[in-house]
């Protein structure tokens, strides 16, 4: 599906998962692309493979935007070329509980999952509203919509990307800039595994490929969505976690947890 902008899209954690699904279907469409990750040799393999297969012009950057340095080096790029479209992707999860993470791993998390997504926002939103046009897809998850995994932080962390990215599209999209939160369930990627978090016990059912997220996401971006949520089990899903009173849902939570046998998850 063709970006509702032509141009130059930048893409965060682009060489896995949603990330390169999302720089592949982009390049297909004939989008010019910014590759952002923290490996140089898979950023340059990725890179090489759209260009050859595309026939479009992919550049790499490798940052850590967990780190002052890396941050910095996208916001640049962000400022100082045009870039029509935004995917803030790059996230991680903590396969532990907040009682056995330590402060600098929960810091990390907030990092990336947070303060990237509000730095990379903040660099892009002002060429894009003084020119009348651009988007931005802040990737979150249905995990943000309540606690149901007990210990993690991750949903806390989810629930502000999709909160944010929500008021800002609100304030945005009357000068032309699109701003959506995409909220996926359980997605197969190599999310899960970087994370360490067994996916062995889970239903089929429940997951999702990376390739209808995406179709998903930039169909509800070109309707002006702010929150996209593919397939209809996981808006059934949503729908019922902001319907089912907290008790309910907590008791509910904490039994799901240990007949998994786990005490964290994730829903990307």
């Amino acid at each position: 599906m063709a970006p509702s902008n032509p141009g130059t899209a930048l893409i965060t954690g682009a060489t896995a998962g949603i990330g390169a699904t999302f720089a592949h279907h982009l390049a297909r469409a004939g989008q010019d692309l910014v590759l952002v990750a923290r490996d140089g040799e898979r950023l340059d393999a990725v890179a090489a493979e759209l260009t050859g297969r595309h026939s479009i012009k992919a550049t790499t950057l490798v940052a850590d935007l967990t780190t002052d340095e890396g941050l910095a080096a996208v916001e640049r790029v962000l400022r100082e070329q045009r870039i029509d479209l935004l995917v803030n992707n790059a996230g991680l999860s903590l396969n532990k509980s907040f009682l056995r993470s330590t402060l600098e791993e929960e810091m990390q998390l907030m990092r990336l999952n947070v303060l990237a997504v509000l730095h990379l926002t903040d660099a892009a939103l002002p060429a894009m509203l003084a020119r009348g046009s651009g988007e931005i897809i802040n990737v979150s998850s249905v995990s943000g919509f309540a606690a149901t995994m007990p210990g993690s932080t991750y949903p806390a962390s989810k629930a502000w990307v999709t909160s944010f990215s929500e008021a800002v599209g609100m304030a945005s999209r009357s000068r032309g800039v699109r701003v959506m939160a995409l909220c996926p369930g359980f997605t197969r990627t190599e999310f899960h595994q970087r994370a360490g978090i067994s996916t062995g016990k889970m239903p089929d059912f429940l997951w999702l490929q990376a390739d209808d997220v995406v179709e998903a996401a930039l169909r509800d971006l070109r309707k002006g969505k702010l929150v996209s949520v593919p397939s209809v089990r996981y808006k059934v899903a949503v729908t019922a976690l902001k319907l089912t009173p907290r008790s309910l849902l907590h008791r509910f939570s904490a039994r799901g947890a240990s007949r998994l046998g786990r005490t964290v998850g994730d829903s990307q």
